[in-house]
């Protein structure tokens, strides 16, 4: 029988979205040294430098702040922050899980075998300290020697009063912050509520961070085809029986199902699934609608799982409106993650 994500209802444990903060399959096994930098676009050279040499400062911050001297603990030493900035698919996450992969390098010089390190999207972020609870989430993170924050947003008054306190009292504490957006440190809010009745808060974020700049073109498209074209109906449920372990859901009865899942949920909601198919997509005009299929795209392109569909083409997903909008860069972010979903071949033993 076929399978279908709205019959699955996950559960998942507070206490394991801290194991859970490590980065995506996808970049297992990425380093500095596994990123190619784009000729035309020496900002890209100049990035990776750059954080290669955060990497090292985030090793040197976290063992002053664990080396005892003769009359006990050194001097404290405040975390350093780095903000990597840039367009759709130019490798900011690649950098970003290799800030993470050289922080768990760092000798723990304790118990542990290696410095302990987080890495989870924005919206993870929130998610957890809503799970945890302010205090015990600020009690987890600050023995990190580093978090890592890919798709930095600031959406609602509330994200932004709850980062600013939380990432004010980590660095404090020691831990070194990176992070990546489309959104210059002093541009976060912008378009979506009233920033300047928070520009306090949003100044602070920004005096937290180094920004540094990644141009390019979006790499998850460079010298690619364009996107298939969605695929007949009658063909769907065919390729979905085909494929083993695939999911087949209609759009609208999946979107349902989205709205009585918390978002932290997504990723054991497609946990096993080797691709996933859905019928009759259409347009969303309600952006809690659309913002649900966008962390659903996140955590679907996180784990690498081929998506096709049958209906309107995924770029057209979104209302123009919501892509004019103060959510333009989300939505076009998941657009672009889901084309490239849809251009993965079916696993092994499929039709």
């Amino acid at each position: 029988m076929q399978q279908r994500l709205v019959d699955r209802h996950p559960e998942v444990p507070a206490d394991q979205l801290i194991a859970q903060m490590v980065p995506p399959p996808t970049f297992d096994e990425v380093s500095f040294a596994t990123y190619i930098p784009d000729p035309n676009e020496p900002s890209q050279a100049a990035a990776v430098r750059k954080a290669e040499e955060f990497a090292q400062q985030v090793g040197k911050i976290y063992a002053a702040n664990h080396k005892k001297g003769l009359f006990g603990r050194k001097k404290h030493v405040s975390g350093a922050g780095l903000y990597l900035d840039g367009g759709f698919g130019v490798g900011k996450t690649h950098l970003l899980a290799s800030i993470y992969h050289a922080a768990r390098a760092i000798p723990d010089g304790g118990s542990a075998d290696s410095a302990p390190a987080s890495f989870g999207t924005f919206g993870e972020l929130t998610n957890l300290v809503g799970a945890l609870g302010f205090t015990s989430a600020l009690d987890r993170l600050s023995g990190n020697s580093v978090l890592c924050i890919d798709e930095f947003e600031l959406d609602d008054p509330g994200d932004t009063m709850l980062v600013s306190r939380l990432l004010t009292e980590l660095t404090a504490r020691g831990v070194s912050v990176a992070a990546t957006s489309n959104t210059l440190p002093g541009q976060l809010g912008e378009g979506r509520f009233a920033a300047q009745d928070f520009l306090r808060e949003i100044k602070k974020l920004g005096a937290l961070f180094d920004p540094v700049r990644v141009d390019g073109p979006d790499y998850r498209h460079r010298d690619l085809p364009p996107a298939p074209d969605p695929t007949a109906p009658e063909l769907l449920a065919e390729k979905a029986a085909a494929t083993p372990g695939s999911t087949l859901d209609d759009f609208d009865e999946l979107v349902r199902h989205l709205s009585t899942l918390h978002p932290s949920r997504y990723g054991a909601l497609i946990a096993g699934v080797s691709a996933v198919y859905i019928g009759n997509v259409h347009t969303v005009t309600d952006q809690a609608v659309a913002l649900r299929i966008v962390v659903l795209a996140d955590r679907l392109y996180d784990a690498g799982v081929p998506v096709t569909v049958s209906g309107a083409a995924l770029d057209r997903i979104f209302s123009e409106e919501m892509l004019g909008g103060g959510y333009r860069k989300k939505y076009l972010r998941a657009i672009s993650r889901l084309l490239a979903l849809s251009r993965f071949e079916a696993p092994a033993g499929a039709a």
